[in-house]
């Protein structure tokens, strides 16, 4: 079992910035979990989709909606994952999941609003 916890969501102007945080509950890279560290999100009306992802050896990937503004990083001494946020734009706007992925078994935190105001 892994617990998440996401904080850092609020509402920001459209330019602005955040930084959210997923705080685990083990850690969140280890080779013998094999796992995948990740960001979704959710607007009213809509699919969860894909954000970003990390994985234990340091690989990120990015949707293409988001390339060249977020940013994820972990923290693997404090169980933590970073999303920042930089030039958000309305269609942002959405909660936002952090997802602990393994080869059995995902895990989601409960999620963070992010509200981006034109």
């Amino acid at each position: 079992q892994v617990q998440l916890v996401e904080s850092g969501g609020g509402l920001v102007q459209a330019g602005g910035s955040l930084r959210l945080s997923c705080a685990a509950s083990r850690s969140i890279f280890s080779i013998l979990s094999n796992n995948v560290m990740g960001w979704h999100r959710q607007a009213p009306g809509s699919e969860r989709e894909y954000v970003a992802s990390i994985s234990w050896r340091g690989i990120t990937n990015y949707a293409d909606s988001v390339k060249g503004r977020f940013t994820i990083s972990g923290d693997n001494t404090k169980n933590t994952v970073y999303l920042q946020m930089n030039s958000l734009k309305p269609e942002d706007t959405a909660v936002y999941y952090c997802k602990w992925a393994g080869p059995t078994n995902d895990y989601w935190g409960q999620g963070t609003q992010v509200t981006v105001s034109s």
